[in-house]
């Protein structure tokens, strides 16, 4: 039996459409000061984190540092959100924040939390800019800015 390792090639961008990927990168650029190629990049990858989300019926995925800057940007856009949200999940991707007290949100945690997240995103067939998810091979990591991840539907069995 041979088997075959590919390199997941899909990019979060093509998951919507080239001006409002544009005008999230935009805003990121003018909101956090950001540099036009980063903004990019992190639209890109919260894009790409979202199509992991959803597929994901159990443990939360949280988003790095950076990816969750695109994650709010685009959940700055509701109506355009939710619409994504349906047509890639059939639901609503719902951003949850961490209780300040919750140990999820920080230390091991947070970085099993990311690593598990990377693994979603590459088993979802896309590419992984993993400069912005640095954060998920240290041990000192704590989750997302805002202490935030997805909340996965329960297993239908």
């Amino acid at each position: 039996m041979t088997t075959t390792l590919t390199t997941p090639t899909g990019t979060g961008r093509s998951l919507i459409s080239h001006a409002l990927f544009h005008r999230l990168a935009r805003r990121i650029v003018t909101g956090d000061n950001l540099d036009q190629g980063l903004a990019e990049r992190i639209v890109d990858q919260a894009l790409a984190f979202l199509a992991a989300c959803a597929r994901n019926t159990a443990t939360p995925l949280a988003p790095s540092v950076l990816v969750d800057i695109g994650w709010h940007t685009f959940l700055l856009h509701t109506r355009e959100y939710a619409t994504f949200s349906h047509r890639i999940a059939g639901r609503f991707l719902h951003h949850t924040p961490t209780a300040p007290d919750d140990p999820a949100g920080t230390g091991q945690d947070a970085h099993e939390a990311l690593v598990r997240t990377v693994a979603a995103i590459e088993g979802a067939g896309f590419f992984v800019d993993h400069d912005l998810w640095a954060h998920a091979g240290a041990g000192d990591c704590t989750g997302c800015h805002n202490g935030c991840h997805d909340d996965p539907p329960p297993v239908h069995r």
